[in-house]
């Protein structure tokens, strides 16, 4: 033990002191979804400034080995299980992408900024809306922001999806070549690799991986091309076989239409498991492993109908794997609440910085992790696409509770997009031939019960409602109770409509505000940056005197000396405004 410590801070700079005992840093109890492992090690030392590695996949339900479904073939994920915490309550805030990354971009609940319409921009010649972004606060900033202004270097690979535009001061570099290796010598960093060959349209036909997912076994290499568009099925790597039979969740049918979704939905957790592994594969190259926090998640739960979008468990909970340095805590779960507003404050607390007070989540991990563990998680959902719902929900460990704001209108909703998954096209056919048993019958129901309460230890799949039940009547009342309380603590307006919420966001204007254009003046030879809207980022360029220009639009936090700048770039933005202009001025 003695060489191990004098190895570790060898290599690593060390807070100055112990992060706490196991028991204060995880609270467990009992959860359906198993029991936690006492962590190795009683006490640890965190790196002073931990690189910071996100995996990101999409539409990710508990299907992976980690998680007790073998049928996917994932070497990696599995050696980050052995290494890592396997966390088995994360809970998006809703059952789809943007939302939830705006979630998890800002530590605030969607529907409180107005981002839980799936999208702001989309479907407007169908819902008659203008185009719009949300709006938070005018002391909101993205994370990957309050991160570079602490010196981090932050990269996104690529997706990004925040139901507003990320300021130009978001990211050091965010696109499909984003990588730590384009950082500075030393310099910490947190990047994300999205994955997208998981996502619901990986199901539709004809089938084939995406070629831009490809670039992950080239990541950082800007020569590397891909061609527009997917791979042929032939062209398509077979990683399971497709002879195999698959277990189908009880509210699916289990036809052969279905089980080749279900070997699709398995052949692209395990090629997405391989575009995983080229990355780790760099961050060991670089001799990077034992000094950066390896965060594996998805953006919500899996792809299936009566999954992705829904509110259920299917459509929130979604795996976490944390590999920490040196594999502390190796093969241990943890089942406390997570929710992704928990993200950005925890993300803070582990490089030592206080979560900012208009956060909505707590820190799970770090020097400011939260005193007590999350009793509720709670999720939302509205509009997706071309239809419009108001459903809100609190879960506790074991219970779920559910309110329906418009019970007139049926589960099942319409949806373009979704009906192009074989699956769905099957659902519909056999609910119309009335071949659909009970519990797969239940989705299409042409009305919905105004409160529903699912013991989700007992009944995983949330297909028993106990709202009616005597015996309930206690616990329902306190997931309702929570609910009320939630909703007014973060102000949130399940039924106002879409219109009403668009106006509230432009405080009464007829169009999107823009963020006015910075003001530049020279004082004691020194660059003083201004904007008159409040909360705004402004982001420069520097111009030197032999014409070079900065790569990347730096954060202003203090005047700029002017010492060989030649001319400066200077652009301000607060979230879900117009950018200003860019406004160019020379020095000389």
């Amino acid at each position: 033990m003695k060489n191990y410590l004098i190895n570790y801070l060898k290599y690593y700079a060390v807070k100055n002191h112990i992060l706490v005992l196991l028991a204060m840093l995880f609270a467990y109890g009992c959860t359906s979804k198993g029991s936690a492992l006492e962590a190795n090690e009683s006490e640890y030392f965190l790196p002073e400034r931990p690189n910071i590695l996100w995996l990101v996949t999409e539409d990710m339900g508990a299907y992976i080995p980690a998680f007790g479904d073998s049928s996917a073939i994932t070497p990696n994920l599995n050696r980050l299980a052995r290494e890592g915490v396997i966390y088995t309550n994360l809970y998006s805030t809703s059952g789809v992408c943007a939302p939830s990354r705006a979630a998890i971009a800002t530590g605030m609940y969607p529907s409180s900024i107005g981002a839980n319409h799936m999208r702001t921009d989309s479907y407007t010649e169908v819902t008659g809306l203008p185009k719009y972004e949300a709006v938070p606060g005018p002391e909101v900033k993205m994370v990957s922001e309050l991160l570079r202004e602490k010196g981090y270097y932050t990269s996104n690979n690529y997706k990004e999806d925040y139901q507003f535009k990320a300021p130009v001061t978001a990211w050091d570099e965010n696109g499909p070549y984003a990588h730590w290796r384009n950082r500075a010598e030393d310099q910490p960093f947190y990047s994300i690799f999205n994955f997208t060959t998981t996502h619901e349209s990986g199901l539709f036909e004809p089938y084939g991986f995406r070629n831009i997912e490809m670039r992950h076994y080239h990541s950082g290499d800007t020569t590397y091309k891909w061609e527009p568009g997917n791979m042929t099925e032939t062209e398509t790597p077979v990683h399971v076989s497709k002879d195999q039979e698959f277990a189908v969740p009880p509210y699916l049918p289990n036809t052969p239409i279905v089980q080749r979704d279900m070997w699709k939905l398995y052949n692209n957790i395990s090629e997405m498991d391989r575009q995983l592994g080229a990355i780790l594969a760099q961050l060991e190259e670089d001799g990077l492993l034992e000094n950066t926090i390896i965060v594996f998640y998805g953006d919500h739960g899996g792809p299936l109908p009566r999954e992705k979008r829904l509110i259920y468990d299917s459509g929130l909970n979604t795996p976490m794997i944390i590999r920490y340095p040196n594999s502390w805590r190796a093969g241990s779960k943890d089942d406390q609440l997570i929710s992704f507003v928990d993200f950005a404050p925890t993300l803070l607390s582990l490089i030592g910085e206080k979560p900012l007070d208009y956060m909505q989540g707590q820190a799970f991990l770090g020097d400011f992790q939260a005193q007590e563990k999350r009793e509720y998680i709670h999720g939302a959902a509205d509009r997706f696409d071309e239809v419009t719902d108001a459903i809100r929900a609190v879960r506790d460990k074991q219970f779920k509770y559910i309110r329906n704001y418009r019970p007139n209108q049926g589960y099942y909703l319409p949806l373009t997009y979704r009906e192009q998954i074989p699956t769905m096209q099957e659902l519909l056919r056999m609910n119309e031939s009335g071949e659909l048993n009970a519990s797969q019958a239940q989705w299409f129901r042409k009305s919905k019960l105004k409160e529903e309460l699912y013991d989700c230890e007992a009944d995983p799949y949330e297909l028993n409602n106990l709202a009616e039940d005597p015996n309930y009547q206690e616990k329902l009342k306190e997931l309702s109770n929570e609910l009320d309380r939630w909703l007014t603590d973060i102000d949130d307006r399940p039924n106002l409509p879409e219109q009403e919420l668009i106006k509230r966001l432009w405080s009464g204007a007829g169009s999107k505000p823009t963020t006015a254009d910075p003001k530049i003046k020279i004082t004691n030879g020194k660059i003083e940056i201004q904007s008159a809207t409040e909360g705004a980022s402004i982001g420069y360029k520097l111009i030197n005197s032999d014409g070079k220009q900065s790569p990347t639009w730096s954060i202003y936090q203090e005047p700029i000396d002017v010492e060989e700048v030649e001319s400066i770039w200077v652009k301000a933005h607060r979230i879900g405004y117009n950018p200003s202009q860019v406004i160019k001025q020379n020095l000389n």
